[in-house]
């Protein structure tokens, strides 16, 4: 046995083993160990994203509800969009029910607005009527260009009001009318931007492999039309075009990216996030879509989970665009760099104070633990891999863990094949398991001769076929080429006779 199974079921368990046991937990804390601004958090963001994010924390975060049910309506207010106006109503009554103690009654705090949601309901009737009767014209008409752009306003009509189905379907149908790349490739952004909202992770793929073909057909299609001009203004058209491209490109890597993340594809996620150009390259969607800060937390903590150390060096640390997004959050610096210089206690306890800032995020929270507990791992992997052997008391003075913590991990870790070691219970010894490297050598050389022995057989009986001329010919009338329906093998020259010469084949070869 390589290691020795606690049977103990009276002793409680470790505290950080009791947050990664099951699911993220239900209400995350505040306080001076996990500080959070809230204010300045959603400052990042507009919109619907700012509301969103806002009914995430009320649910999650209930000492920050209240504030939060502020910052939501302020922000709803500034809309056109009624549902998303009661939906914070009903998230915040959601979580009062679910904590009544901690959270004040709503009737303390606000009250509906009726008037403004008769109000911008009527001017939403008018401007979706106004709308559909531009559609219903165009298409009398058929005029497609018309009627893509009718099919486009209507679906942003729908996407600024709530109403994602008939936006998505609005847009797929404009697809019908595109005369150009460069339409399909703003139906395609179009389509992204709303499943990224909607989180709908499995078909956002589908959609940036449409939009990247599109891409590159417009590029061509730039390049090829328009009239001659003079050297100097052709190379400024050229990097134009270029950093245009550049531009979408860094948008789809982001919605790419964050596809995968959402799909636990971490290690295909961080190499798309550190794909993405300059923070400049995602325009609107910015705030809109996605923050610059929220990149970098993605990217870090999907590397620090499957990339290696020289990898998350030249990837991130010497990375000259990524480092424009870590400075929207600079304890991602300071977090990788405790990584790369074995300061692990210095990285599980980074992890823990922000941990709160990590289940606040719509996109993050689902992942935090496997995150946490991948990134540990590791850190636990290489620790130890430059040891023989090691006493678990320094090893849990390097994580910060008590000695049965760090057995417990220890021996989850040996288990699953991560670390190729003993634990030693009863003098708290962490042993490498010691190969025999002349045993190892000689299996490998006995090894080599046997496939060299068995390769040598061949060549002898394909050697003594062919001095026998024995050959196999194919029937009568199967043309040269065509594979024979059976074998009929013919001595030739010395062999003599038409049957198989078996003395050929005695003896070892």
């Amino acid at each position: 046995m390589d290691v020795d199974i606690i049977e103990d079921d009276s002793q409680q368990p470790p505290s950080y083993l009791t947050k990664s046991a099951g699911k993220r937990p239900l209400k995350v804390v505040v306080d001076e160990a996990h500080p959070l601004e809230l204010e300045a958090y959603l400052s990042s963001y507009s919109g619907r994203a700012h509301v969103e994010r806002a009914l995430h924390i009320m649910s999650v975060c209930p000492t920050l509800a209240p504030q939060a049910l502020q910052l939501a309506i302020a922000e709803s207010l500034q809309g056109r969009d009624p549902n998303m106006y009661r939906s914070i109503f009903t998230g915040y009554e959601r979580a009062h029910s679910e904590a009544p103690e901690e959270i004040p009654e709503l009737s303390a705090l606000a009250t509906l607005d009726q008037t403004w949601l008769d109000e911008t309901s009527t001017k939403n009737q008018a401007e979706r009527t106004k709308l559909e009767v531009e559609l219903k014209t165009y298409t009398s008409n058929m005029i497609k260009e018309s009627i893509r752009m009718a099919h486009r306003d209507l679906g942003d009509f729908y996407r600024s009001t709530g109403d994602q189905n008939a936006a998505l379907k609005h847009y797929t149908k404009s697809r019908e009318f595109c005369t150009t790349s460069q339409h399909v490739l703003d139906m395609c952004m179009s389509v992204i931007e709303l499943l990224m909202e909607q989180r709908n992770y499995s078909h956002i793929a589908t959609y940036v492999f449409k939009a990247e073909a599109a891409l590159d057909s417009a590029s061509v299609a730039r390049a090829n039309t328009g009239p001659e001009a003079p050297a100097g203004s052709a190379q400024a058209n050229k990097e134009k075009r270029n950093a245009e491209r550049e531009r979408v490109q860094t948008r789809l890597d982001i919605a790419a990216a964050l596809s995968h993340l959402g799909q636990s594809n971490y290690e295909k996620a961080a190499q798309t996030f550190l794909k993405a150009g300059p923070v400049k390259g995602l325009e609107d969607w910015s705030g809109k879509i996605i923050a610059p800060g929220d990149i970098a937390i993605y990217a870090t903590l999907c590397a620090l989970a499957t990339f290696t150390r020289p990898t998350i060096r030249s990837q991130i640390l010497n990375n000259e665009n990524f480092g424009m997004y870590i400075e929207q959050e600079p304890y991602i610096r300071e977090l990788v760099e405790s990584y790369m210089n074995n300061r692990f206690k210095n990285v599980l306890d980074i992890l823990d104070r922000y941990s709160t800032r990590h289940y606040i995020d719509i996109h993050l929270s689902p992942h935090v633990l496997n995150l946490t507990n991948l990134i540990r791992s590791k850190a636990l992997v290489l620790y130890f891999q430059p040891f023989s052997s090691i006493r678990l008391e320094r090893m849990g003075q390097a994580f910060g863990w008590t000695i049965d913590e760090i057995e417990q991990q220890v021996v989850t870790l040996i288990q699953a094949g991560e670390i190729k070691a003993r634990v030693d219970r009863q003098n708290k010894i962490l042993k490498a398991k010691e190969t025999d490297q002349r045993a190892a050598l000689f299996a490998k050389a006995i090894k080599s001769g046997q496939d060299m022995q068995a390769v040598n057989r061949k060549l002898l009986l394909r050697m003594r076929l062919q001095q026998a001329d024995l050959v196999v010919k194919p029937p009568k009338g199967q043309g040269q080429g065509q594979q024979p329906q059976g074998h009929n093998f013919v001595g030739g020259g010395g062999g003599g006779g038409g049957g198989f010469p078996s003395e050929l084949l005695m003896g070892e070869y």
